[in-house]
């Protein structure tokens, strides 16, 4: 039986465009609002088409010890140059970077997924200490 977690594809972001890459400080202050970067294709350029993109971006907190994750933000990209005149022709191309904010108030991981219209989901994870 196929389940979710066997769909998501991992690797280094710094050679693979699919990869969502979590930018944030390592540590922060219990309550302190700090800011988080999502993007993809930091290293290596994805392709913003009609034919191939980036449809979402998600992030999820697991605090240390617990067995729950909690959502933090669902990003959607809708506009990859499709128009009536055809594929890559439009006038809007959305870019498949997020920046949001955040406080915690335990440790724990950040873990972001992505989905390409071609290549299914991807995912990684960044540990952050809350001091």
């Amino acid at each position: 039986m196929a389940r979710i977690g066997d769909l998501y594809q991992t690797a280094d972001w710094k050679t693979e465009k699919h990869v969502p890459v979590i930018e944030c400080r390592d540590e922060v202050a219990a309550d302190e609002m700090f800011e988080i970067s999502i993007s993809l294709g930091k290293e290596v350029a994805h392709p913003n088409t009609t034919e191939h993109n980036i449809r979402w971006i998600r992030l999820y907190f697991k605090p240390d010890g617990e067995k729950f994750s909690y959502e933090i933000g669902s990003y959607e990209f809708s506009a990859h140059g499709e128009s009536v005149e055809g594929p890559n022709t439009g006038p809007a191309y959305t870019n498949h970077s997020v920046v949001t904010k955040l406080k915690l108030k335990k440790s724990g991981n950040l873990l972001a997924t992505a989905f390409c219209n071609i290549h299914g989901l991807w995912e990684n994870t960044k540990p952050i200490t809350v001091r």
